[in-house]
Formats: structure tokens, C-alpha cells, sequence
């Protein structure tokens, strides 16, 4: 947009916004408009939404420059910008990620699922020769005290089929197990305590940390990579 057309827009909710105005907060430094190589300014849709934040906290507030320009550098920053003058700016309220486990997810029902080795195939529409790559490197097991395979089996061998569209291999997946069980032995220190106590309130509670250990754990990884990935892209 043009400074013309910025005018336009923002005149019906501040009527007393003029073209001087828009160039005096520009040379202040609060909104940097694009120039075309004839010099001509253009505005895009953020550097309206500025205006109109920097206006509106002027009108409504009668904020100064200076703490505007503190909480354009908040929002900037991806924060929320402190809610009276002289507190400081805030982390925006996270919204929950439903693809990370909560402690609940930890509640053993998939675990007491029994599948036999023909269902596990059928049911994950996986080929035997995967299921077998994963067993040779360690990634997945049938449980333990019969050839039964559980409901988490069912969900290793879907990620690993997954992964295996994108060309990763079997064997790049013990890494994941071998987290898995440093991750489990993290939760057993704290958790050995607990189940030393007598009583059933005791073993309630060494479950119930154990649980939350867990979803603290995936949390954690997920963090991680979501960083990292953050990282490359940007």
C-alpha cells in the first residue's frame, strides 16, 4: 500500500491520523515501510497492524515512544507485550500439543493388548520382512513370557513403516530403543524409592511418577527436535 492508501485504511478508527504522522513514527523508527526504486513508500499488512498498534497504545494508553517500541520488540520477539507500563513482556500462554502424550498415555492398556504375529502383520498392513529387520536390530520384541506382541508393538511397527517410506532403514531405528531404555532407566531411579514403601498408596504414586516421567520425557524429545528443525529452516 501506499502512504495514501495506509491513510485510508487507519483515518476511520483514529481520526486524527495524518500523513505526517505516518512519517514521523517511520522516522522514529517504529514501522520500516519497503521503498520501490523510485523511492516511493510501500506498506504491507504488518507494517499497518504497527500503525495501529502503536496509535492505539497512544490513544488508549497514552504510552510513550520509547515503551511502545519495547513492545513492538516483544511482538517481534514472538512475546506478548507487557500488559501496563513498566512490567515486563510475557511468554504467550502455550497452546497444548495434541501429538504429545499426556501421563495418561502411559496407562498400560496397550501394553495388556495380546496380538500374535500373523495379526500384528495384518492389522499394521506391514510386510513380514520389516517386522523381522526390526527384530534383528533390536527395535521391537514380542513381549515378554510368550510369542504374544502387545499394542505397542502395533504402533512401533506403523512409525517404523513410516519411516521406511521416507528410505529410513531398520537399522537406523535402534537409536530410538536405545533412548527409550536410558529414558526408562531415568524413570526406575526415582521410581525404586517409592516401590521400597510399604502400603498401596506407595506402588499408586510409583506409577503414577513413572507415568509422568514418561510424558515429560516425550515432551522433552519433541522440544528438541522442534528446535532443531527450527533451526535448519530458518
Amino acid at each position: 500500500m501506499t502512504i495514501g492508501e495506509v491513510l485510508a485504511v487507519l483515518s476511520p478508527e483514529f481520526g486524527d491520523v495524518t500523513i505526517s504522522k505516518i512519517r514521523f513514527l517511520e522516522e522514529r523508527g517504529l514501522v520500516e515501510p519497503q521503498r520501490t526504486a523510485a523511492g516511493y513508500r510501500k506498506f504491507s499488512t504488518r507494517d499497518v497492524d504497527r500503525l495501529r498498534y502503536v496509535l492505539a497504545a497512544q490513544r488508549d494508553h497514552y504510552l510513550p515512544l520509547k515503551v511502545i517500541r519495547e513492545h513492538l520488540d516483544a511482538l517481534d520477539r514472538g512475546l506478548e507485550p507487557p500488559p501496563l507500563p513498566g512490567a515486563e513482556p510475557r511468554v504467550p500462554q502455550a497452546v497444548p500439543r495434541e501429538d504429545v502424550p499426556a501421563a495418561d498415555r502411559f496407562d498400560g492398556r496397550t501394553a495388556s493388548l495380546r496380538l500374535t504375529r500373523a495379526e500384528l502383520l495384518r492389522d499394521s498392513g506391514v510386510e513380514e520382512e520389516l517386522l523381522a529387520a526390526l527384530e534383528g536390530f533390536g527395535v521391537l520384541a514380542p513381549a515378554p513370557g510368550g510369542p504374544w506382541y502387545d499394542g505397542e508393538a502395533l504402533e512401533v511397527l506403523r512409525s517404523a513403516a513410516a519411516l521406511a517410506s521416507f528410505g529410513i532403514e531398520a537399522r537406523h531405528l535402534r537409536m530410538f530403543r536405545t533412548a527409550a531404555e536410558r529414558e526408562v532407566g531415568l524413570a526406575e531411579q526415582v521410581v525404586a524409592p517409592l516401590q521400597r514403601q510399604r502400603g498401596g498408596e506407595s506402588a499408586t504414586r510409583a506409577e503414577d511418577v513413572a507415568r509422568e516421567i514418561s510424558a515429560a520425557c516425550l515432551r522433552l524429545h519433541a522440544a528438541l527436535v522442534a528446535s532443531a528443525l527450527g533451526r535448519l529452516s530458518g
